[in-house]
C-alpha cells in the first residue's frame, strides 16, 4: 500500500524525482513552514508568502529530476528558489502599481480647466467654419482623413481619385487652416 519511509533528504530527492507523491509530500511538510516565513519576511505579506510558497514547491516538483542535491539538505535549494520566486512577485507588483498609477492619472484630469473647454471650443467652430469654405471634394478628403482617420490610400478609394490627389489637397487643406486659424488667433 505504502512506500518504506525514506530518512534522508537525498533519498526523498530520489523518490519524488521517480514520481512519488508521497515523498515529495514528505519533504513539502518538512520545508513548507521555513519556505513561508522566508517569503513572508521578504515579502510582508500573509498571502503573497503562501503564494510564493505554493509557486516554489511547484517549481521545485518540476525541477526535482534534474537536481543533483549538493548537501544533506534541500532546504538551500528551496531557499534559492523562494527567493526568485519572491523577486519575481515584487517586480510584477511593482509593474503593475506603475501601470495602474499611469492608467488613472490618464483617465482623470486633474481639473476641469473651463477655459481650456471654451477655447478648444471656439477653435473647433472656427475649423468647421473654414472646412465649409472648402470646394466639396476638399471637404470629403478632409472629412475622410482628418476626422474618421482613413490612410491617403483608402480615402482615395473611397472617392474614386489617386492618392497623390488626397496627399496634396489635405496638404493644401491643412496649410489654408494653420494660416487662418493663426492669423484670427493674433
Amino acid at each position: 500500500m505504502g512506500e518504506p519511509l525514506a530518512k534522508t533528504d537525498a533519498e526523498l530527492v530520489a523518490a519524488a524525482a521517480g514520481g512519488s507523491q508521497s515523498a515529495f509530500r514528505a519533504l513539502y511538510r518538512a520545508y513548507a513552514r521555513p519556505v513561508f516565513w522566508l517569503a513572508h519576511g521578504l515579502l510582508g505579506d500573509t498571502a503573497d508568502a503562501e503564494d510564493v510558497m505554493q509557486e516554489t514547491f511547484l517549481v521545485a516538483w518540476r525541477r526535482l529530476p534534474q537536481l543533483d542535491l549538493a548537501s544533506d539538505s534541500l532546504l538551500p535549494w528551496l531557499v534559492t528558489i523562494c527567493r526568485f520566486q519572491s523577486a519575481n512577485r515584487m517586480r510584477r507588483q511593482r509593474r503593475d502599481r506603475e501601470y495602474t498609477a499611469a492608467a488613472v492619472t490618464e483617465t482623470i484630469p486633474a481639473a476641469v480647466d473651463v477655459e481650456e473647454q471654451v477655447i478648444g471650443s471656439a477653435l473647433a467652430e472656427r475649423v468647421l467654419a473654414e472646412v465649409g469654405t472648402l470646394s466639396p471634394l476638399d471637404q470629403q478628403i478632409f472629412r475622410l482623413c482628418a476626422t474618421e482617420g482613413y490612410a491617403y490610400q483608402a480615402a482615395a478609394a473611397e472617392l474614386g481619385v489617386s492618392h497623390a490627389v488626397v496627399r496634396n489637397r489635405l496638404s493644401r487643406v491643412r496649410t489654408r487652416l494653420r494660416t487662418v486659424i493663426g492669423s484670427e488667433g493674433s
